[in-house]
């Protein structure tokens, strides 16, 4: 017996939404069924496609392999289906929004739900490295990538351009200057973001490339913490300008080793970026005000 429609959608459902039970509510169905289709996937196959585990479900390299193909049949049966439900679809459905910058994705998500106050976002803030692997791998529909690698298989929309900046208290004697050389900051504690994030490697490299080392640095999950960690006197954050409403009471002061510009675009595989939900979250962001 081939396998059929049915089983490569309750295994794309499970991958993205990274559990049986979860593919069983957007699918409407039971986890039973759920679990049944995949188990029959998997026997056709004659390969483990997923790796249970108390922390979740993982891909063998078979199951990247079959996910590709099964999300893109997910994507197409979205599209036919919009298709025959026209624009009545935009009043209800569901997106899965992923970013790395924090203020033009819950901007873009603010705007989309006044606009679609039925649609269900689901939204997730990663590291730089999560948040691409994750968009590469078609773990979500869209995403705000900021330095987003190149690639053929996305749409790419730029919404907001920007520098790297210190983030530093107003009673601090560095909140007066015009500009801070990472020579003002050797003997500083510098707040960066987690590992794997875009903040750590641009540092890092500009490090590397001027030939100088902080001699104290704390690294943090998420912006916000690192912003009340400066209000809170533990030390100066690095993170690109106009970050987020957090960041008022901070001085935000331009750092001569990191004047390039970064910019920040909304990109979402090209087969999902054609629904009609997807394409209405790329043109809001598009045309959001970040200033």
């Amino acid at each position: 017996m081939r396998a059929n429609h049915h089983q490569f959608v309750a295994f794309a459902y499970v991958v993205r939404e990274g559990s049986f039970s979860a593919a069983a509510v957007r699918l409407g169905v039971t986890q039973s069924a759920v679990t049944q289709h995949v188990g029959k996937l998997e026997k056709q196959v004659g390969s483990q496609l997923l790796i249970r585990s108390r922390d979740g479900i993982s891909l063998t390299r078979t199951g990247q392999e079959f996910y590709d193909l099964a999300d893109r049949l997910v994507a197409l049966d979205s599209e036919i289906r919009e298709r025959l439900d026209g624009f009545e679809a935009m009043e209800r459905g569901h997106i899965k929004v992923i970013a790395n910058a924090p203020l033009p994705a819950l901007r873009a998500i603010s705007l989309f739900g006044q606009t679609y106050p039925d649609v269900q976002i689901e939204f997730a803030l990663y590291a730089w490295s999560t948040a691409t692997r994750l968009l590469l791998e078609r773990r979500a529909d869209v995403g705000l990538i900021t330095d987003p690698p190149k690639t053929d298989d996305w749409e790419r929309v730029p919404v907001q351009k920007a520098h790297y900046v210190a983030y530093v208290p107003p009673s601090s004697p560095l909140a007066d200057r015009d500009i801070l050389h990472f020579k003002d900051l050797a003997q500083e504690t510098i707040i960066l973001p987690e590992s794997g994030s875009l903040t750590e490697r641009v540092v890092r490299d500009a490090q590397v490339k001027h030939g100088v080392t902080f001699q104290r640095s704390i690294k943090m999950t998420t912006f916000p913490l690192m912003c009340e960690a400066v209000l809170q006197g533990a030390g100066i954050a690095i993170f690109l300008g106009n970050s987020g409403l957090i960041s008022r009471g901070l001085v935000e002061v331009p750092v001569s080793e990191l004047s390039e510009t970064h910019e920040t675009a909304v990109v979402a595989p090209k087969d999902r970026a054609r629904l009609r939900l997807v394409k209405a979250f790329i043109d809001i962001a598009a045309s959001s005000d970040f200033r």
